[in-house]
């Protein structure tokens, strides 16, 4: 393989440093790297890369609109996003809009970086290749117009050469191990290669009579509204504006093992402007390894989380016998010091149960227990509870419950209360002294709409979308000291309900985190 010019934009120095150590020993010597975004987009002015690689979270320029600016000038150029796991979301995004081609979730591993980046140096040079082999035959054309009198002779080399060409596409096309599906915009199957018959177990002929959703299928409820044709709504809703699009969380069934394979499909759209029908060219990755091999990771987390609640209840215990005299008196200083050591082991164990709790919904080993209850009692119980650490801050905490004392919903009640108790206490940690947080409950039509207003600091429009994401603490301006999942789990447990969540917030005026609850109101007592 030809190595080639490669450009790494990460504003973490330690990182483009490691990086270039790395290609060094990996033989890649024409390497470039800028910790500031604005510089790189400069030196593209100039220079041409065959491979662009760029971290997402940066200042002035995000990953985004850095490839953005890149792709304006080198659309060609392969390029790969750099992403933490918490930012997936921003990665699928981004792969979306702008059409790269691939991102690597950091810490990344060595070789699947080095063989991506390998991967991604030869599709640029492929893709060049071909805008050449386009540009020789806009040439041949001329050619044509111009030298009538030499048509046969002419027409006769060139036929040569396409025929060369695309013997050489069909060789790529039949000995590829990803598969490759060409579907029209109704979604009918027009071509498939070896690779894609075998991953469904059908044979050309038999895949020909048939539409792409009737054999991917997504386990995404977003897009499983519409289970016959949410595969081919997604193509054509993303085929209006995007000319590449990344569909992920797809399953083909095979029909031979009875298996359902994971897969994602790159989708690049065929449109000629000759023909009035768009057709689209998928290439199919199978992704059962990846899937084992994140399936076995959480597993361990879970267990290893599990593993360590035994003896942290322990020495939890431990530390309460010495505190309470129950094995002597102890001085005023070891009292401070067994204190110190007591809230560490608690929020040790806050972590671990909440880690616990991310793997039970994630895996979808959380059955929601369901009961008929107060929805009032439930708030009031929750409202109680928080109210004194209010008066320690002197902040007027108000509860306004516009709902019937014998109005019950049909819910998980302690998994309620674990949102409700959050939202508040969020809240109360933000508000500053002498600040106001208002409480609202009401329901309508069915539905229970919850909702907590405070008076504080407020948060950016740019971390809003971060928010409810695993690990987020706070904002770019102001951290938490909590785990990051509290909000995360929120979310998890109102869509569980089949809720929704959300924030609105502007700085220095406060922020409102409001949830709902659809069809859960069941009846009223008797």
């Amino acid at each position: 393989m030809t190595l080639g010019k490669i450009l790494y934009v990460d504003d973490d120095k330690l990182l483009t440093s490691t990086f270039c150590t790395l290609m060094k020993v990996e033989g890649f010597e024409d390497v470039v790297v800028f910790n500031n975004p604005t510089e790189a987009v400069e030196y593209l002015k100039t220079e041409t890369p065959d491979l662009i690689i760029s971290d997402f979270l940066m200042p002035e320029m995000n990953g985004l609109e850095f490839l953005r600016e890149a792709k304006k000038m080198y659309p060609e150029v392969s390029m790969i996003l750099l992403t933490a796991y918490a930012d997936k979301e921003n990665a699928i995004k981004t792969i979306n809009e702008i059409g790269v081609y691939k991102y690597i979730e950091k810490p990344w591993d060595n070789d699947d970086l080095i063989m991506n980046i390998k991967n991604g140096i030869e599709r640029s040079h492929l893709l060049a290749s071909l805008r050449e082999k386009i540009a020789e035959l806009e040439k041949a054309k001329k050619q044509l117009t111009k030298y009538s009198e030499k048509l046969e002779e002419i027409v006769a080399e060139r036929t040569k050469e396409l025929t060369l060409a695309n013997s050489k596409l069909a060789g790529i096309i039949n000995y590829c191990a990803d598969g490759i599906i060409i579907i029209d915009s109704k979604g009918n199957i027009e071509q498939v290669n070896p690779a894609c018959e075998n991953m469904i177990g059908l044979p050309a002929e038999s895949l020909l009579k048939m539409k792409i959703q009737e054999v991917a299928y997504s386990d995404n409820p977003k897009m499983n509204k519409a289970p016959k044709s949410s595969v081919k709504s997604t193509i054509l809703g993303l085929s209006c504006d995007n000319s590449e699009f990344l569909l992920r969380d797809l399953y083909l069934h095979n029909a031979i093992t009875e298996e359902s394979i994971p897969v994602e499909i790159n989708f690049a759209s065929l449109a000629d402007e000759d023909s009035k029908e768009e057709k689209f060219v998928g290439v199919i990755r199978n992704f059962s390894q990846q899937k084992e091999t994140e399936r076995l990771r959480d597993d361990f987390i879970a267990t290893l989380t599990h593993d360590l609640r035994t003896p942290l209840l322990a020495a939890i215990q431990t530390l309460k016998f010495f505190l309470d005299g129950s094995l002597g008196e102890i001085a005023d200083k070891q009292k401070v010091l067994l204190s110190t050591m007591l809230q560490s082991n608690e929020d040790l164990l806050g972590l671990v149960n909440a880690l616990l709790e991310v793997y039970r919904f994630e895996s979808g080993k959380l059955s929601l227990c369901k009961t008929v209850f107060s929805v009032k009692d439930l708030v009031t119980q929750c409202y109680e509870e928080l109210k004194p650490l209010s008066s320690k801050k002197n902040i007027s905490f108000n509860l306004h419950c516009e709902v019937d004392d014998d109005l019950l919903i049909d819910a998980d009640r302690a998994e309620i209360k674990r949102v409700i108790t959050n939202l508040c206490g969020n809240a109360l940690n933000y508000t500053n002294k002498d600040g106001e947080i208002n409480v609202y409950v009401k329901a309508q039509h069915g539905d229970l709409i919850f909702s907590v207003s405070d008076n504080g600091n407020g948060i950016p429009k740019e971390d809003i979308p971060n928010l409810f994401m695993r690990f987020s603490q706070g904002t770019s301006k102001k951290r938490s000291t909590g785990t990051g999942l509290g909000l995360y789990l929120s979310r998890q447990i109102v869509e569980a309900h089949g809720g929704k969540i959300w924030v609105e917030s502007k700085v220095n005026k406060g922020s409102e985190f409001s949830f709902i609850l659809t069809n859960v109101v069941a009846k009223s007592r008797v």
